[in-house]
């Protein structure tokens, strides 16, 4: 057939097909694909997939383009970005939705980085820990050895652990960096500046760290120092004690500024912290100091040292029938403590039970650390990692045969602040510390990103 006669068949064809039921539209087609062969057949779909298929993300204008994205998960995003070039340039600048992702795998966000691929990269560096700590892979193990007697207590600051047989240790390194003579310690706490102790010989000391010297002896207490605390803006010092008391120390005069009394068994631990909420008993700005013992925790206000009186005393029974781990955390809002029954949050302001944590699959899990979005717990076979939003255990470490006392710190958390929120950044160094049998120190320490 000539070209032109072609073109003028088509036309009318064109015209009688267009006249048609879409029913007879369908079954027209179904006939000339019968008759087509292998040629036709090819050319039909190579066209049909440029006629069908619609590049949304291309043809879409941006914004329209990160609105729908934000509906997917993030796991089919990370599929659609090998699609093509134009989609993973695209989905990876869709900065909202890996901000939410990283969100709600308890990543902390810095809205200041305007870099627009930065945060797929941070949630493929999240994914990676959190599936390491699923898969009970996110932490590695050393020990810290040249001790030949028993350790104690420990304290931990800004990589260096302090493990009162006089000994600094650099976590990073393994290495001892400093040792200095002081009484037995039962706890311990330092600065840059000095080391304050409380001993098992009812003292408790302070040292300069540049000369090993004691620069204060603070007597008064009948029974082992347990627990110190101290702040250098109030220059004041406390203690809790086997006696059932807690001291308020001039830390510069080393005089006793005042005994609390009330408990009934030893002051296992004591906490000095700036208030951070209002109530009708403090505001923000005071200086709150809580004492602990194996029943109950006691509030006291500091700054009116004289005839202070306690605020409220906090227990989970009433009859005594449950105990309170020796552990305690108070960041001026909340407080938190373990026991038999479950970690117990109390809200400052109200001192009300906010809600109590119970893990039915595992008893009577210690509090190591507690945070905005994760908790540090352990019991005498592992270290476990608590999403506070799930309330559920999210990863768990095997711990070897500890050293278990009653009497001092004979494990404590390391650094704090991947508890808040990882970052990509914040969780390195060192998790969990512990003596051992053999005189040596366990450590926990985040192994490094893939």
């Amino acid at each position: 057939m000539e070209r032109k006669d072609f073109e003028t068949w088509l036309d009318n064809i064109s015209v009688t097909f267009l006249s048609l039921t879409d029913l007879q539209k369908n079954e027209t087609l179904d006939h000339l694909i019968s008759l087509s062969g292998a040629v036709q057949l090819r050319h039909l779909s190579n066209n049909l997939e440029t006629l069908l298929k619609r590049d949304f993300l291309k043809l879409l204008p941006l914004e329209l383009s990160f609105y729908l994205l934000k509906w997917l998960d993030p796991q089919t995003l990370l599929t659609c970005c090998l699609v093509s070039k134009q989609w993973n340039k695209v989905i990876s600048a869709c900065t909202e939705v890996w901000q939410a992702a990283c969100k709600s795998l308890g990543w902390q966000i810095d809205d200041s980085v305007q870099d627009a691929l930065h945060w797929k990269k941070v949630y493929l560096k999240a994914i990676l820990r959190m599936k390491q700590l699923e898969d009970h892979e996110a932490f590695e193990t050393s020990s810290l050895i040249g001790h030949s007697a028993r350790v104690y207590a420990l304290y931990y600051k800004d990589g260096l652990l302090y493990d009162l047989s006089a000994k600094l240790w650099d976590v990073s390194t393994g290495q001892c960096v400093y040792g200095i003579q002081t009484h037995t310690c039962a706890a311990v706490k330092f600065d840059e500046q000095k080391l304050v102790t409380g001993s098992f010989d009812n003292t408790v000391a302070c040292w300069e760290w540049s000369s090993g010297a004691r620069t204060q002896h603070f007597r008064g207490h009948t029974g082992a120092v347990f627990s110190v605390d101290y702040n250098d803006e109030l220059d004041i010092l406390v203690s809790g004690s086997a006696d059932f008391t807690v001291k308020v120390w001039a830390l510069s005069a080393g005089t006793c500024l005042n005994t609390l009394t009330g408990h009934t068994e030893w002051v296992t631990k004591v906490v000095l912290q700036k208030c951070k909420v209002r109530s009708l008993l403090h505001s923000p700005g005071d200086y709150i100091l809580l004492s602990a013992d194996k029943y109950e925790i006691k509030i006291w206000p500091i700054g009116r040292e004289i005839n202070c009186k306690c605020l409220k005393t906090l227990s989970v029974s009433e009859d005594r029938s449950i105990c309170l781990q020796p552990r305690l955390h108070f960041d001026g809002k909340y407080i938190v403590c373990s026991s038999a029954l479950g970690l117990y949050q109390w809200d400052f302001a109200s001192y009300d039970i906010l809600r109590v944590i119970k893990t039915p699959e595992i008893a009577n899990l210690a509090l190591l650390g507690f945070g905005d979005i994760f908790a540090l717990l352990f019991d005498n076979r592992y270290l476990y990692i608590l999403d506070l939003r799930t309330e559920s255990l999210i990863s768990r470490w095997p711990l070897p045969e500890y050293r278990k006392s009653k009497r001092g710190s004979s494990f404590l958390a390391g650094e704090a602040s991947w508890l808040n929120g990882l970052d990509g950044h914040n969780d390195t160094g060192l998790v969990f510390a512990t003596s051992m049998p053999d005189h040596s120190i366990h450590l926990v320490l985040w192994k490094e990103h893939g």
